[in-house]
């Protein structure tokens, strides 16, 4: 399928889709607790269900209403076959819990997925005691407990999420572990939201170096009741939407109380020239004829690159994007097709290894996006189309991992979005 989209304007209430970070964690916390845990606001997406479907393999009692989801869990894990689709952070925490069981669990999903390094983990993994496979580093992959701790070491440039799995895992050990990060830690902030969310189950984390060497010693989660909070990653996109397209837009948000990191996009925003306004319960912004352009480290940030990058459609002054090489690992080559696709609406682009220039363009033209069934791309290729008009962009179905209601949110809002 595809999207055609045509110039438009949007005005009214959107409503932000819940955390999927927080989601995953709180079902794989939940999982590996001992008792009833019962989770409000989780989002609905495919990615979410692909954790669901693992927890449910691993032996949790999970059952899902309107308004809530309720996890019922001996706290034992067993071994099982996952299939993550299309879910990274699924399968590499997954991977970490399955070396919890004495047994062999086998995780693969589709073929984006398949592309995706798992090898850093596999190591850390086999260093700790654990059997395990993969294809050429990446899944399929399977693994065979049971670790037992001790001290173990990751590389910290490739994703986060191998050292979110391990810190997940590390409380459940006969020993408890000793993690030490090589080289710099990218996405820091989703470390920060595993510390803050384990210890909403009763886990604590002890920092001993900040993003080098964490203490976590041998400890019980404990079942809770938790709301999870609206997602900034998407929020931005929405925010973007506003900036580009938006009169008189309020998007109603969740804050709650645990950290996202990106929330940084409203600081960004506002350098930008754009002022940013938030009451309990909405974000609006007070708008701008052309925004004044800068340069920007999105190396905590790496979700943010769509979001910010699409803005370079109203900045009078380069937006130059740096140290956000890992994005070309998440679900496609975010700075590789980023840069393809908006050369072709006009947009003047110097690709780098670990980021991207974006300079205004003298003339916008409408094209034939492709996005490459990664959901933060589509949603923000049809932001450009908005704004450009006579575009097509393909792959919406992908907008199911992280926010599934997108189009007919734009759509109630004014956006003239035709699937085709």
């Amino acid at each position: 399928m595809d999207c055609k989209v045509e110039k438009s304007k949007i005005s009214g209430v959107i409503s932000c889709p819940t955390n999927k970070s927080y989601s995953h964690r709180a079902i794989f916390l939940a999982t590996l607790s001992r008792g009833k845990s019962t989770l409000h606001n989780v989002l609905d997406s495919a990615d979410v269900k692909s954790t669901i479907h693992a927890c449910k393999g691993f032996g949790a009692d999970i059952s899902i209403s309107n308004e809530s989801i309720t996890i019922n869990s001996k706290g034992k894990i067993n071994p099982t076959e996952i299939d993550a689709s299309n879910s990274g952070t699924t399968i590499r925490i997954a991977a970490a819990i399955s070396a919890l069981s004495e047994g062999k669990t086998t995780l693969t999903g589709d073929n984006s997925l398949k592309k995706r390094p798992m090898q850093p983990l596999l190591d850390a993994l086999e260093s700790l005691g654990a059997k395990c496979t993969s294809t050429d580093g990446k899944p399929p992959v399977s693994v065979h407990g049971k670790i037992s701790g001790g001290e173990v070491t990751i590389a910290g440039n490739i994703s986060s999420q191998f050292v979110s799995a391990l810190m997940i895992a590390g409380p459940l050990t006969k020993e408890g572990i000793e993690l030490k990060i090589e080289g710099e830690l990218v996405s820091k902030p989703y470390l920060d939201a595993t510390i803050a969310i384990m210890k909403k189950f009763g886990v604590r984390v002890h920092t001993l170096i900040p993003y080098k060497n964490y203490q976590i010693t041998p400890q019980i989660y404990h079942p809770t009741e938790i709301t999870v909070p609206s997602d900034f990653s998407s929020l931005a996109l929405l925010l973007s939407s506003a900036v580009l397209v938006g009169k008189d837009v309020k998007i109603k948000v969740e804050m709650g109380d645990l950290p996202q990191g990106d929330e940084a996009f409203i600081d960004i925003l506002e350098a930008l020239g754009v002022r940013v306004i938030i009451d309990e319960e909405t974000i609006s912004i007070t708008n701008v004829e052309r925004l004044s352009g800068g340069k920007f480290d999105l190396s905590n940030t790496p979700d943010l690159l769509p979001p910010l990058s699409i803005l370079a459609l109203k900045s009078q002054k380069p937006i130059e994007i740096v140290n956000v090489g890992h994005a070309r690992f998440k679900e496609t080559d975010r700075i590789a097709i980023i840069s393809r696709e908006l050369k072709k609406i006009g947009i003047k682009v110097i690709e780098k290894s670990d980021g991207i220039i974006l300079e205004p363009a003298d003339q916008l033209k409408g094209a034939s996006l492709n996005a490459e069934n990664d959901h933060r791309l589509f949603m923000a290729f049809c932001i450009v189309g908005m704004y450009v008009g006579n575009c097509t962009i393909s792959d919406p179905e992908s907008i199911d991992v992280s926010f599934p209601s997108f189009i007919k949110e734009m759509k109630n809002c004014g956006a003239d979005i035709t699937v085709v």
